[in-house]
């Protein structure tokens, strides 16, 4: 056995002529049996006509049933750990020789353990001020805002234009079908609307026409429009002005089982500091986890980095399709986003691997228990039945990664209860 990298090894396999020899007969019996050759009746060709005949399928049979036990029984004997498929090379197979070939593999790392308990980390924090209350408190006031229409003005900041959109695509330039919306909803310098749509609607009145160049930025959410200049054709429908309701008691008791605003208050200001708590505990773990990783380096299989990236790239394939987006038209450098991804594919695999390692270590295995709590949180978040939810991920093969997600926060957990945290920096 050799190795070629720290995860790569290498095997070369001779299988005793006579062991081929014997396999070689059986695979040509079970030809002969449903061969059909001029001048013999079914099952009654002789042996060597039929090897003759059939030797390109014979020889594969062989190869197919051979090459996989014995590089299995090499495996097992050298009490390796692969991951991945073999790449076979060098194989030499001729009559009465023995069958000889090179397997390439990769397997898991020897992880050797250094100091994962008393980590020592700065824990996060994450401050809550009375102006983070007013801001939610503000926003909860404007989603329960209503519209009234406009006919005797212009439209202006905060209104919001209806209008039917035709866009063609000006810059790369590129064979595109234009892109048709219908009654669009523009709030003119809102937050989230793209500087040029409130610049081009801004004095706008129904019945109007507007054109207008939108220019993308390369990060925009929406794939299909990231980074391309578009020349909108905009028939203002209708234009409409937000009414916010005012802060008080009446409030509280619309948009919540409150009965004064006092008391709203105080229900939203213990959501954010849970939420504030939540946010601390995240940041917190992501310092400890970085921690963790400084102190083991090992090397991680690229068959394991390809697979993270794969299943990446298939989440966000499904999230086009949840959006009812065709994958397919969309002007996606998939080789490139691959590539943007592989460092945290990387780091992804590699904490896995380390706290696989711990849990090993420390002899952490889920109970059945916390996996049934874990399906039922998920099936609540949803909204499946939890039985349902356990029944398809039992077919698809989704407990066992629940599973490995239940054990990873224990040691996570356990990492916590060992921690050294230190008091904040000044400055």
């Amino acid at each position: 056995m050799s190795e070629t990298n720290t995860c790569q090894r290498e095997l070369e396999i001779e299988i005793p002529a006579e062991a081929v020899e014997r396999e070689t007969e059986r695979v040509t019996r079970a030809f002969a049996r449903q061969a059909r050759l001029p001048g013999f009746r079914p099952g009654k060709a002789p042996a060597t006509l039929v090897r003759q005949r059939f030797w390109d399928d014979i020889r594969s049979e062989v190869l197919h049933h051979l090459i996989p036990e014995s590089l299995q029984n090499a495996i097992k004997e050298k009490n390796l750990s692969p991951v991945g498929d073999p790449s076979i090379a060098d194989l030499r197979f001729e009559p009465q020789q023995p069958l000889r070939f090179k397997a390439t593999f990769e397997v898991l790392p020897e992880i050797r353990l250094n100091e994962y308990k008393g980590l020592e980390v700065e824990p996060a924090r994450v401050e809550l001020t009375e102006e983070d209350l007013e801001r939610e408190l503000e926003a909860l006031r404007q989603r329960a805002a209503t519209y009234e229409e406009v006919n005797d003005r212009a439209a202006g900041d905060g209104d919001t234009v209806v209008a039917s959109l035709v866009g063609v695509v000006t810059e790369p330039k590129e064979k595109r079908d234009p892109i048709r919306l219908e009654e669009v909803s523009v709030e003119i310098a809102g937050e989230g609307t793209l500087g040029a749509f409130s610049e081009g609607l801004r004095g706008a009145r129904p019945g109007e026409e507007r054109q207008f160049s939108v220019p993308y930025p390369a990060d925009y959410p929406e794939a299909n429009l990231a980074g391309r200049t578009v020349a909108f054709t905009a028939e203002v429908k209708s234009l409409k002005r937000r009414i916010a309701p005012a802060l008080d008691d009446a409030f509280a008791q619309k948009v919540s089982e409150a009965k004064t605003l006092d008391e709203l208050k105080t229900k939203m200001r213990e959501r954010l500091e849970q939420a504030r708590a939540q946010r601390e505990r995240e940041l917190t773990e992501g310092r400890l986890l970085e921690a963790l990783l400084v102190r083991h380096d090992f090397p991680v299989p690229e068959a394991l980095i390809e697979r993270q990236l794969d299943a990446r790239l298939e989440r966000q394939v499904r999230g086009f399709l949840a959006q009812g987006i065709d994958p397919r038209r969309l002007q996606v450098d998939w080789g490139k986003l691959r590539r943007e991804q592989r460092p945290s594919a990387t780091r992804d695999v590699r904490l896995g691997l380390l706290l696989d390692r711990i849990a090993a270590a420390e002899k952490l295995e889920p109970a059945e228990e916390e996996i049934n709590q874990e399906v039922e949180r998920l099936a609540a978040q949803s909204g499946q039945e939890p039985a349902a939810l356990r029944a398809r991920l039992t077919k698809e093969g989704g407990l066992g990664r629940i599973a490995s997600a239940v054990r990873s926060e224990k040691v996570i957990e356990l990492l916590r209860s060992h921690a050294r945290f230190t008091a904040p920096s000044r400055g």
